[in-house]
């Protein structure tokens, strides 16, 4: 082998040797921004492409995946003169890398710069509790003027979190014991109603004991008068069947005045009873007696019964 073959030989390896420096594969989810002599001249794809030895160059390698700006903690002041550290989680993607390498010398930085600028702007509206409990509307109004002001970079701002809302320690033993206190009478107010709760429940259990017992008592009145009544009744019923069987018997109005008589007397049955005779029957009550004595029926009588 002369030297021209070998010369050849070497020129062909370098040949090939550049070719295959110069294939370049782009990763899923990347693209690479490629400029001819120093101007843009476009974006690749994933995938594999070749580029021009010493002419193109690829300018930058920018992933499409979204990514996370974590900011440190940095002070703020709220509108009632409250100093508190705060760190913002900003959610971010490119969506076009022309942009993202042409538009801004540090888009990363600039957009660390702009999270903390419009954060100190809208926590400088609130005051301590309404930055505390207004998360949302400050994380709302956020992407919405990071988003808008990031378009011109080529990024989209999809998220941003405030991770940390950190105030001052007497801020924080402050509220600390304000809870407590909150703490403390709810639990006063619960026990008070726990209490009066157990009041309303005796004063009806006793309510409804002397309404069972009054009632009790109204119906043992009842039965006791019913069964007086029925007493009295059987009694009268009683007296109207000697009656009736006496007059069937054929005894005269005397006998008859004499049996009521009989009736009443065994219905006071010796108890401090005031009993009402009518005229007529003492009447006959006298003739009987009289008769008794003129005729000796009523002697013979007396005599029979000893």
């Amino acid at each position: 082998m002369n030297g021209t073959q070998i010369a050849l030989t070497v020129i062909g390896a370098l040949v090939l040797l550049l070719i295959f420096a110069n294939i370049k594969i782009v990763p899923q989810a990347n693209e690479f921004v490629i400029e001819r002599l120093g101007k843009f001249k476009k974006t690749w794809g994933a995938g594999i492409h070749v580029k021009i030895p010493f002419i193109d160059r690829i300018a930058k390698r920018i992933t499409l995946k979204e990514q996370v700006l974590d900011s440190p903690p940095q002070p703020v002041i709220t509108k009632d003169n409250v100093t508190m550290q705060i760190d913002t989680v900003v959610y971010f993607r490119v969506f076009d890398s022309k942009l993202y390498t042409y538009g801004a010398v540090n888009p990363i930085s600039a957009i660390e710069n702009l999270t903390a600028t419009t954060l100190r702007n809208l926590v400088g509206e609130l005051e301590l509790d309404g930055t505390l409990t207004s998360r949302d509307t400050i994380n709302g109004k956020m992407t919405s003027i990071l988003d808008e002001a990031t378009d011109k970079w080529g990024i989209k701002i999809t998220r941003v979190e405030l991770k940390n809302i950190i105030p001052p320690k007497e801020i924080q033993a402050a509220m600390e014991k304000q809870m407590k206190a909150e703490r403390e009478r709810r639990e006063t107010l619960l026990q008070a109603e726990g209490h009066k709760a157990a009041a309303i429940t005796r004063a009806e259990g006793d309510k409804q004991a002397m309404i069972l017992a009054a009632e009790g008592e109204r119906d043992a009145r009842i039965a006791r008068a019913e069964g007086e009544a029925k007493a009295v009744l059987l009694a009268k019923q009683a007296e109207a069947d000697g009656i009736r069987m006496l007059k069937e018997a054929g005894a005269d109005a005397s006998v008859l005045q004499l049996k009521r008589l009989d009736t009443l007397g065994k219905l006071a049955d010796g108890k401090a009873a005031k009993i009402i005779v009518p005229t007529d029957v003492v009447a006959a009550s006298a003739r009987d007696v009289m008769f008794s004595e003129m005729t000796g029926l009523g002697d013979a009588t007396k005599h029979e019964q000893k």
